[in-house]
């Protein structure tokens, strides 16, 4: 048995929705990311995109999001336990995490590109 009290589902719901109003609150990269998500899905509406299509950007936008947000935790985390005191070791560990999320975000991009070039030099060149 855990020495922590089980929060229950509802508590459960509760904590992920306030993690999601801290991040919103206290992080700018993920509110470009939302932007810009927000603009990917409506030009694949715009587009008429398929069902799959559009899952696959959904795929993406959430593997990035995701990623920014575990960025987010590690470093809040690291800054805490090492009251926010310089460490080589605590930099590089926030580096490589910064890189996975420009890592996800190279490979959405990538994604964006192949699925949106198409429809876009259809309708520019026919």
């Amino acid at each position: 048995m855990s020495k922590f009290k089980s929060q229950g589902f509802r508590n459960t719901f509760k904590n992920a929705r306030k993690g999601m109003r801290l991040v919103l609150k206290s992080e700018r990269n993920v509110r470009i990311h939302l932007v810009m998500a927000a603009f990917v899905l409506m030009l694949g509406f715009l587009l008429n995109f398929s069902i799959t299509k559009l899952c696959i950007l959904l795929i993406a936008i959430g593997m990035v999001v995701s990623a920014e947000m575990i960025n987010s935790a590690l470093e809040y985390s690291l800054d805490a336990v090492f009251h926010n005191r310089y460490s080589r070791l605590v930099g590089m560990a926030k580096d490589i995490s910064a890189g996975a999320v420009m890592f996800v975000t190279i490979i959405a991009v990538v994604i964006g590109l192949l699925i949106f070039i198409p429809p876009i030099f259809g309708l520019l060149f026919s």
